[in-house]
């Protein structure tokens, strides 16, 4: 009998502290105290509804009594709501205060809406009162003389907070920025020009509003590095000359290709015209026997004709060994 009151008092006790903790858990008390003496004013009813919509009341208390603290008028529902949303409540709140004691116009909604957006509002914040400085990649522009020059610069930027949100990034400001440069580089007409004045590219880069629709403002551009390249227009140039060069010989191989052909005919007509000769000299004995078979040729008429032919011959002989005496490379030794 003992044992058995002993036991029932025993799993009574283990139950009321079951319901204890549950019922901190759901009743923050501590909390809720702490809340009050920091005047900040949330009852217990919204702490358990923060449990029952999975929302840390600790996060919720102790964000408010730092907003509250700082002079900031917020609510738990706006934290509740962003929270809900995914958003960062610490940061959201450090960004208002550091903003607030700054003096830089940033409301609850914008902070929210940039925080929601993917951006560090607080870093946002820190840019616009500490100005970031961004090196931009070596940039390399040839200027009109042909020589290239290669270019480095630092661009200090301050955080644009209304163009936070749809703004765009660093990496639009440094092509802008590298754009910027070429441009200047190029219209120079000579690279000394550039290399004396290196603040000239800074003041034309400066004028064409390269932060228009980004994050940020560009406050300087300043050319931190400046170095000479390549001769580039003397590359062109040879390479200009070597296209040349190659068109002039494939011309030059097409010439020779078209005199060879040429010759090839010339050749193939001289061997055609010789066969037709040899061919005519084949019918004149056969036309010299016809015509003494039909008598319109006689045995005198033939012999003058066989005289001249050896007249002719014996010409023909004596005007080339003349040539040949005359030519020195018919000599021989």
């Amino acid at each position: 009998m003992v044992e058995g009151s002993f036991l029932f008092v025993l799993i009574a006790a283990f139950a009321g502290i079951v319901l204890l903790f549950i019922f901190l858990y759901f009743v923050p008390v501590n909390l809720w105290i702490t809340a009050q003496f920091s005047n900040v004013r949330v009852g217990i009813g919204e702490l358990i509804g923060m449990r029952i919509r999975k929302v840390p009341p600790s996060l919720i208390v102790n964000a408010m009594i730092t907003a509250t603290k700082a002079g900031l008028q917020l609510t738990t529902n706006d934290l509740e709501t962003h929270f809900l949303a995914g958003g960062n409540v610490p940061a959201v709140i450090r960004a208002l205060i550091s903003a607030d004691k700054a003096n830089i116009t940033l409301s609850f909604k914008q902070a929210t809406a940039i925080d929601l957006a993917g951006r560090d509002v607080f870093e946002a914040v820190q840019i616009s009162v500490n100005p970031k400085v961004i090196n931009t990649p070596n940039v390399a522009a040839v200027a009109a003389d042909g020589i290239q020059l290669v270019a480095k610069a630092r661009v200090t930027v301050r955080a644009n907070i209304a163009q936070l949100v749809g703004g765009a990034g660093e990496e639009t400001i440094l092509a802008r920025v590298g754009e910027g440069i070429v441009t200047s580089i190029g219209s120079a007409i000579t690279h000394k020009s550039v290399l004396e004045n290196p603040d000239k590219i800074s003041k034309l880069v400066l004028q064409r509003g390269l932060d228009a629709g980004t994050a940020f403002e560009i406050l300087s551009i300043d050319i931190a590095d400046i170095d000479v390249g390549a001769n580039i227009g003397a590359k062109l140039q040879i390479d200009q000359a070597s296209a040349d060069l190659k068109v002039a010989e494939a011309k030059a191989e097409e010439r020779r290709a078209m005199a060879v052909a040429l010759e090839q005919e010339m050749k193939a007509k001289n061997v055609e015209m010789r066969a037709k000769v040899v061919e005519a000299e084949a019918e004149v004995p056969k036309a010299i026997a016809e015509a003494f078979r039909s008598g319109q040729l006689g045995i005198m008429d033939y012999y003058k004709m066989e005289n001249v032919k050896s007249d002719t011959a014996m010409r023909d002989s004596i005007a080339n060994s003349g040539k040949e005496s005359k030519d020195p490379g018919s000599l021989k030794s």
